[in-house]
């Protein structure tokens, strides 16, 4: 009994380490890779999806093959990568900095993390701050006083949430009733009326946000204008837009203005160079196609991939871009 009940240990342990070890080798000589995303419905995990279709297209050359696992966003992905339960993540720009720096005030303050290594930026991601139209918010200083959702513990998020509101001089721990909500359970949150509004911090069309706007309960973006001392004091964010042509049952008129980051792909400075190489180089090899997979990519140019990248880039990274002229 005892010999089963090892066996049956040694069997478990072997499969957790084929999920989350970093990386992990098949006896063909293949190693798997995992891609840390976000939630199902953001862009984060359709992203982490055309990396892996492009890159895995050459797995048999390359002996590399990637997966990707929904995670609970940017902190948890720098977190794992860290810790090495990821390989790669995906990561609001913002995050990256204060990771690699030890920002005060953020998950990493006094901990710098100076093993974090960027390997190129995506799309732009816009803080969308969407309300329920009968909830009588018009600015986001119609939030005192009312529920809004400003996104779960360790995503991205909820600091740009907490940021924009201590920004208008609103304390979330009292002047609003602040819940934790992933992003996928708020659009319904809304509907239920059980929230009056959410944050979101999204490339889009967002399928989250369209759901929000599709529902019974009528909704509108609500824009998000800060002072210039703002982006003095936070250097990775910028005054962005968002395209109301793509939600169409918004109540919006017109494009709303907000403030925004970029989503950043990253590794660990453990990361072998060649795995780093192989997978820059299929991606921009592969640039329109890669453009093709999803709206929020239409923007990207192979110049602005290497825009918002506070981290040193990866060794591997680097030498692609210095063979094609991209960096000198």
């Amino acid at each position: 009994m005892k010999k089963a009940r090892w066996v049956i240990v040694f069997f478990l342990a072997l499969a957790v380490g084929l999920t989350f070890g970093v990386p992990q080798k098949s006896a063909a000589g293949m190693k798997f890779f995992t891609i840390g995303t976000g939630g199902v419905t953001g862009v984060y995990y359709p992203t982490g999806g055309a990396i892996a279709r492009i890159v895995n297209a050459k797995k048999k050359e390359y002996g590399m093959r990637l997966t990707v696992e929904s995670t609970g966003g940017s902190v948890y992905n720098i977190n794992a990568i860290m810790s090495g339960d990821l390989d790669f993540g995906i990561v609001q720009s913002d995050r990256q900095y204060q990771a690699y720096y030890g920002a005060p005030n953020s998950e990493w303050a006094g901990r710098p993390q100076k093993d974090l290594r960027a390997i190129f930026s995506i799309h732009p991601e816009m803080v969308t701050l969407v309300a329920a139209v009968d909830a009588g918010i018009n600015s986001i200083k119609d939030l005192k006083g009312k529920r809004v959702n400003i996104g779960n513990p360790g995503s991205g998020q909820r600091q740009n949430s907490i940021d924009a509101l201590a920004a208008v001089g609103i304390d979330y721990r009292k002047d609003i009733i602040a819940e934790g909500l992933k992003a996928a359970e708020a659009p319904g949150m809304l509907q239920d009326g059980r929230i009056d509004a959410f944050f979101y911090t999204v490339g889009h069309p967002s399928g989250a946000i369209k759901e929000a706007t599709s529902g019974t309960r009528k909704v509108k973006f609500i824009p998000i204008v800060l002072p210039d001392e703002f982006y003095k004091k936070f250097p990775y964010y910028a005054p962005a837009k968002i395209p109301v042509s793509l939600y169409p049952k918004a109540e919006n008129k017109e494009d709303v203005p907000t403030f925004g980051v970029k989503a950043t792909f990253v590794t660990s400075a453990r990361m072998e160079d060649k795995y780093v190489y192989y997978l820059v180089k299929e991606i921009f090899e592969h640039f329109e196609e890669f453009k093709k997979m999803h709206p929020a990519y239409q923007v990207l140019t192979k110049e602005s991939m290497l825009e918002g990248l506070s981290a040193p880039i990866h060794p591997g990274a680097l030498k692609y871009y210095r063979e094609v002229g991209l960096i000198k």
